[in-house]
């Protein structure tokens, strides 16, 4: 009996040392957790934050995107009314090349006209105008005859009249015309040097823009690599949260499981009868059992038995026995129903054993349960 305790007593200092330990890790894996938590946190603030940032560059490279169109449409404007007005100094050149030919042919006549006012004026020093009337007077046959040659004398003084009037208005048309075309010149080099000024603005203007839609695009290529570094790392913590809860939760098996030894342990003369502290509803099962090998690792409630082999637990009829619970078996210990089977059906069990040939020695009995309140 002494022997008995004494091992009961090292078994329970076991128990004691390992749940400090699974304790520590515990609070160690929740602490962890809580500063992946909080890394996942700023690393979603950061994700979030480049995502406005990018946004508000995806505005501005849009609003410069329609900038530089309307600059080249305005470019492309500029360009056809330089090249109508190109049109027009080409129509006006050729208007003035008329023109010119025009004068030429203005200045002929007027040349024309000087040689025959010319003769006629040497003619009139050699006799005057009275003299050329008395002798037409006089060298008339008749008074007809005078009359006709008299009209004739009128006509040629009329005659020379003219020729200076047309003489006068030639070269005031000459005047005219000259002024006309350096007039149309004047009007068409100065929209020619018009257009010609801003097509180097729109040029120069069109060139600076885009520098910075280039460095918008740069700054935007930028953002968009932080934001796959940060979901990288986001993704990094994620999956380190999930191992450390992975561990929390075989911790928080591997704690109960070594809780329901420590309850069989101190059972009163082993696992044949509860302890007076134990009470719940009573029944008589038929107990069969099984071992990790035999079935799948992961139970109907969760449980990794691959890892805890030796935990007290068994497989129930949900409709009998809640997963969940726990359960005091006679010969077996306090248990959690943690899994189900195909063949568990009513008031059967079936009770995780370590290996396969404890399983085999236990055989099939009917043994007295207790579900625990």
């Amino acid at each position: 009996m002494k022997t008995i305790k004494r091992i009961i007593l090292v078994l329970l200092t076991l128990l004691l040392c390992a749940s400090d330990t699974l304790v520590t890790h515990a609070e160690t894996n929740k602490e962890a957790l809580s500063n992946a938590k909080q890394r996942l946190q700023e690393k979603q603030s950061f994700v979030e934050q480049k995502q406005q940032e990018k946004q508000s560059v995806n505005h501005e490279i849009e609003a410069i995107q329609q900038e530089l169109q309307t600059i080249h449409s305005s470019i492309t404007k500029n360009q056809e009314e330089m090249a109508a007005t190109k049109e027009k100094i080409a129509a006006v050149q050729q208007l003035i090349e008329q023109k010119k030919e025009e004068i030429v042919k203005l200045e002929d006549n007027i040349l024309a006209r000087r040689d025959i006012m010319k003769k006629r004026a040497v003619a009139l020093q050699q006799t005057d105008t009275f003299d050329i009337f008395i002798n037409l007077l006089f060298e008339a046959d008749s008074i007809s005859d005078f009359i006709q040659r008299a009209t004739a004398a009128s006509t040629l003084l009329d005659a020379d009249k003219d020729i200076l009037t047309a003489q006068k208005q030639d070269l005031q048309q000459i005047e005219k015309d000259k002024k006309e075309i350096d007039g149309q010149e004047q009007v068409l080099e100065k929209e020619q040097s018009t257009l010609a000024e801003q097509q180097q603005k729109l040029n120069q203007y069109l060139q600076k823009r885009q520098i910075v839609l280039a460095d918008m695009q740069k700054k935007y290529d930028r953002i968009i690599q932080q934001m796959k570094l940060a979901q990288q790392k986001k993704a990094g913590i994620e999956s380190q949260m999930n191992d450390i809860q992975e561990k929390i939760k075989h911790e928080q098996q591997a704690a109960q499981a070594r809780e329901q030894q420590s309850g069989s342990s101190t059972s009163a003369g082993g696992d044949s009868q509860p302890s007076a502290a134990v009470s719940g509803e009573e029944m008589y099962v038929t107990a069969t059992a099984y071992s990790p090998g035999e079935s799948h690792y992961i139970t109907a409630a969760g449980y990794n038995i691959k890892k805890n082999p030796n935990m007290k637990l068994i497989a129930v009829d949900p409709r009998v026995i809640p997963l969940g619970k726990r359960v005091w078996v006679e010969g077996y210990g306090v248990a959690v129903a943690g899994d189900t089977g195909g063949a568990i059906k009513g008031h059967i069990i079936d009770v995780l054993l370590p290996t396969k040939n404890a399983a085999r020695n236990w055989g099939r009995k009917t043994v007295k349960i207790i579900v625990l309140n």
